[in-house]
């Protein structure tokens, strides 16, 4: 016997997710899948959620604090969507068999990573901006492919969670072109915030492709797409029209189109900062791990609440069957 089942039960199994696979076509929650496929999609499809859910936090600061009532319905508008998306995704893990209490104490006991953009601070307005183009840019780049993940509840949370991030995208550049248009201040402050973000938002991609040992099976298994410098170098390709509308500088010299290579050449990422701010070393790691710990203690009173209401609402369901 096997965790599956029997060796042939296994092998039928692995016959009929390699031709599904092969065909192009969605595995779904019902479907045996190899324990590796099922770990690889928890471990991303959580590491995503907690990415929104923490994600919250550095534009959360300036709902009280954005420059218009406009301004502020709007961001709080964008929080809420993170928060949705959190939500969609930690509903896709769950069919995989994940529980959203482990998942959650995993990312407040610090054993779960998310992504490491979400650990720099946002200390101006022009941040809101530039999160919006830049970071959600990277995300749209990255998300679109998983659209098609080889894994259904997956790619079909992306399909919603797209349309919205192209919403915030859109918002980020316009806050960026109207600072740009402003005055000197405000145009200093906005080529500031993407003199901060832009190195950060590149490294969200993940490591160089040899150094990136999960990428390839996920390629396989066509949960993704294309690999890290693949996206990385769209997004660049995205990126340089954009911010000679803008009016900004992209903080790169070299960043150059290498016409023999076909590709974009710029200098060396600073990898080193990007492990240390993945492995808790960030500007604002332990801020936002505690603002999560704080959260979720002092809602413990939410959840109590609404299970003892689903109780008894259950309760009342039997008894009117009865």
């Amino acid at each position: 016997m096997t965790q599956h089942g029997t060796v042939m039960d296994d092998e039928a199994g692995q016959a009929a997710f390699d031709a599904v696979i092969e065909a192009d076509q969605r595995i779904e929650p019902r479907d045996w899948m190899p324990e590796a496929y099922r770990r690889t999609l928890v471990r991303q499809i959580s590491q995503h959620a907690h990415s929104e859910i923490i994600g919250m936090q550095p534009e959360g600061n300036w709902i009280t604090r954005a420059p218009s009532l406009k301004r502020k319905a709007i961001l709080l508008a964008k929080v809420q969507d993170e928060a949705g998306h959190g939500l969609y995704l930690y509903s896709a893990a769950q069919t995989l068999g994940a529980t959203r209490d482990e998942m959650t104490q995993q990312l407040i006991d610090g054993k779960a990573k998310y992504s490491s953009i979400f650990n720099y601070p946002t200390p101006t307005w022009a941040d809101m901006g530039t999160i919006g183009w830049l970071v959600d840019g990277a995300a749209i780049c990255n998300q679109v492919p998983l659209c098609r993940a080889s894994y259904g509840p997956y790619g079909r949370a992306m399909v919603r969670i797209c349309k919205e991030e192209s919403f915030h995208q859109r918002q980020g550049f316009e806050i960026l072109l109207t600072l740009m248009q402003g005055t000197e201040e405000q145009q200093k402050m906005a080529q500031d915030a993407v003199n901060r973000w832009y190195w950060p938002a590149l490294m969200m991609f993940g490591p160089p492709d040899d150094e990136s040992p999960n990428s390839a099976q996920s390629m396989a298994w066509k949960i993704k797409r294309f690999s890290n410098d693949e996206l990385r170098q769209r997004f660049i390709g995205m990126l340089v029209p954009q911010a000679a509308i803008l009016g900004v500088t992209l903080p790169d010299p070299e960043l150059r189109w290498d016409e023999d290579g076909q590709r974009w050449h710029t200098s060396e990422i600073d990898w080193t900062e990007f492990h240390e701010v993945l492995a808790g070393r960030g500007p604002m790691n332990a801020v936002r791990l505690q603002n999560r710990r704080d959260a979720h203690e002092e809602g413990a009173w939410v959840r109590e609440a609404a299970a003892e209401y689903a109780r008894k609402q259950a309760l009342a369901s039997e008894g009117m069957a009865a």
